[in-house]
């Protein structure tokens, strides 16, 4: 039975073809690896290195025992990852999920870095609506989702995507001409409302009961889905605050999407229930996080 430090040494031997280099790197002595290959040797009952003065080269035996040690000392590896995720929590399926089009690029890539972290983790991906996005996180359902913050209840971070705020208007309302207008003008016309079950903190800024200078906002209807409110402020039923993605992801000819000038960006990331402590959910959110370190998605 070969120890570790004998696999260790030999393959690190192996690959660099010189003691002193191969010292350095197990930080021991050049006269520590000569000895254990020696044993080694007399273990196997062949030479396993080619020595002169200069060069040090593998012979056919120690070239076939490294070829079959390679692949063994990889899955060994790879056999106390996978332990360690299991003991850590990061086994089975994690469901993550995304409210809107516009946000799966950003999920996508955070799955592709988790992924690759953990390889043996399955991702299942889905969509979910207005309606159920809250309520597929309280059921379990989900286990993470990418939405936009205020999320109230959950815990939320890091951003992972800004986009500015416009304003949807009818193509045929007064303010579809202008290059942008002021939150002010909300107090001006009914802004169409998000469904009861949105959180109370996303409607506030969403679509907010005052202007930022005191004036109340009127109401308008409500929409059961982002694609009925549309249609309602088609209709002529009232505006809407939206992030500017929307223009991509919802062209509409009779609807316009409006700059806001002093409305603060819209931020959207990972939210998770405060209590999901699993350490899927952990990872998931720490790979945001990287992501999220090189640069917020515009």
């Amino acid at each position: 039975m070969l120890e570790r430090v004998e696999i260790e040494t030999f393959l690190t031997l192996a690959e660099e073809l010189h003691f002193r280099r191969t010292a350095e790197r197990l930080c021991v002595t050049t006269g520590r690896v000569s000895q254990v290959i020696k044993k080694l040797e007399r273990q196997v009952g062949g030479m396993l290195f080619e020595r002169t003065s200069r060069t040090v080269r593998l012979t056919a035996i120690g070239r076939q025992l490294a070829d079959d040690l390679v692949p063994l000392v990889a899955g060994m590896e790879e056999a106390l990852r996978r332990a360690t995720d299991a003991s850590r929590g990061v086994t089975g399926a994690l469901r993550v999920a995304f409210l809107g089009e516009w946000t799966a690029p950003a999920l996508l890539k955070v799955v592709g870095l988790f992924s690759e972290r953990h390889p043996d983790r399955r991702v299942d991906i889905r969509e979910v609506q207005l309606s159920n996005s809250r309520a597929s996180l309280l059921d379990g359902s989900i286990d993470v989702l990418i939405a936009s913050y205020p999320f109230d209840g959950m815990a939320c971070g890091p951003v992972l995507l800004t986009e500015k705020r416009v304003l949807a208007a009818a193509a045929g309302h007064p303010l579809a001409g202008e290059e942008s207008v002021s939150l002010e003008v909300l107090a001006e016309h009914p802004v169409v409302q998000y469904p009861e079950v949105t959180s109370a903190g996303f409607k506030r800024d969403r679509t907010p009961d005052c202007t930022p200078s005191g004036r109340p906002v009127p109401k308008g209807p409500t929409g059961g889905s982002f694609s009925e409110m549309l249609t309602l402020v088609a209709m002529g039923k009232g505006v809407l605050p939206v992030g500017e993605h929307s223009r991509r992801y919802y062209p509409r000819p009779d609807v316009v999407y409006v700059p806001l000038r002093d409305a603060r960006p819209i931020e959207r990331g990972p939210v998770w229930l405060e209590g999901n402590t699993a350490q899927s959910v952990h990872e998931f959110v720490r790979a945001a996080a990287d992501i999220a370190d090189k640069s917020p998605i515009a």
